[in-house]
């Protein structure tokens, strides 16, 4: 018996270690205060001053460049905020189009740029047809197809032509123009319409 009262001795040992630990364990993780879960709010998480965006095509040429004053990013949506915003599309088979605004909302991963406050975008003319400008308080531009639209009021320039409507869409690849519930209609040369209200008024320019 006393031989074993030594094993006996150290076991009881190694079991009241075995407790005592667990429980420090128990105790330490109960009196730390864990972090909880950080808010994802819509704060910006980064800045930038005289921002400038460059996209590419597959085979490296850029096609799309966003530029403003200052820049800030939103991890909550993953989107950027440019003031004071200049969005310039350069496709090679398509005409130049440059359009700005106070502020510019850039989001999807870049396919979606919302132009807000004093937005305009200009098609540049060419040789076989003449510049295109459009106004309104907020446009909205899919760069990756070229395209622009508004649901809002909108006042589109094409030429000596001129439109005021409620809502547009121009496609730069097709060249086509529509302009919904257009009012004020003024088309130049022998196409010239009489100041009417449609439901809407869609132009594909020829050469």
């Amino acid at each position: 018996m006393r031989e074993r009262a030594p094993a006996l001795v150290a076991l009881l040992l190694l079991v009241v270690l075995v407790i005592g630990t667990w429980w420090a364990a128990e105790f330490a993780q109960r009196a730390i205060p864990i972090d909880p879960p950080r808010r994802v709010t819509h704060e910006p998480d980064s800045w930038a001053r005289n921002f400038v965006m460059v996209r590419t095509d597959p085979q490296g040429v850029a096609n799309n460049r966003l530029e403003g004053e200052t820049m800030k990013h939103y991890p909550d949506d993953d989107s950027y905020e440019i003031t004071q915003a200049k969005a310039i599309g350069q496709r090679p088979d398509s005409p130049i189009t440059i359009g700005t605004s106070d502020i510019a909302i850039m989001d999807q991963d870049g396919a979606r740029i919302i132009m807000k406050g004093n937005a305009h975008v200009h098609r540049q003319p060419g040789p076989d047809r003449s510049a295109i400008d459009v106004s309104s308080e907020q446009l909205t531009l899919l760069p990756d197809e070229d395209v622009v639209f508004t649901d809002l009021p909108a006042l589109v320039v094409n030429g000596r032509s001129t439109m005021h409507g409620k809502g547009m869409r121009y496609d730069n690849s097709t060249r086509q123009l529509q302009v919904f519930s257009a009012t004020d209609v003024k088309i130049s040369g022998q196409d010239s319409l009489p100041k009417q209200s449609e439901k809407s008024d869609t132009t594909e320019e020829k050469p």
